[in-house]
């Protein structure tokens, strides 16, 4: 087993919710791309400030209804029109009677609709994520209290150790430490 540690990424602190957020608006500003604002509760506009982009999981969740609703209109149409034909109280089978089918239709909807939203959503962050180098550092567990903090990924196309601590001083980042994982 090996012990050696290749570095992480970066992370320094900031004194308010103030100085994250233009501290995110110049990072994005900058380039940087893969980078993550920790705070101990949201920051409104924060996700336009880092330049994130809206996520995809509304169109997987329209996909996965869109899938249930087929299936369900599929599976009546086989089974009452096609496999077993039944005709009762002489209302027509089939397509024709497929106003008998929204409840089923619904149903299987909403539940596709739920399946996508939950696997999608565990999918899309990565989840489960049992850990992370950043809980090894020291100030980082006042996050949840009075902590805000930036941590830039050695991920980040325009990463470099030095010129990035050197970014991260100038726009008012406290202590800038490499994390090593």
């Amino acid at each position: 087993m090996s012990t050696q540690e290749k570095e992480w990424g970066l992370i320094t602190e900031f004194t308010s919710s103030k100085d994250i957020f233009h501290a995110a608006e110049k990072l994005r500003d900058e380039g940087f791309k893969k980078f993550e604002c920790y705070t101990p509760f949201p920051i409104h506009g924060m996700d336009d400030a880092m330049g994130l982009k809206p996520t995809k999981l509304p169109w997987l969740i329209l996909v996965c209804g869109l899938t249930g609703l087929a299936t369900a209109t599929g599976l009546q149409i086989i089974t009452n029109a096609d496999l077993y034909p039944m005709i009762i109280g002489g209302k027509p089978n089939g397509v024709g009677s497929l106003v008998a089918f929204i409840p089923v239709m619904f149903e299987l909807s909403i539940l596709f609709s739920a399946f996508g939203a939950v696997f999608g959503m565990i999918g899309i962050n990565g989840l489960p994520k049992l850990y992370n180098p950043v809980f090894k550092h020291e100030a980082f567990k006042k996050v949840t209290d009075d902590g805000f903090f930036v941590v830039v990924s050695v991920d980040d196309p325009k990463y470099n150790t030095q010129k990035t601590t050197e970014f991260l001083e100038k726009i008012g980042g406290k202590d800038v430490t490499v994390i090593n994982d």
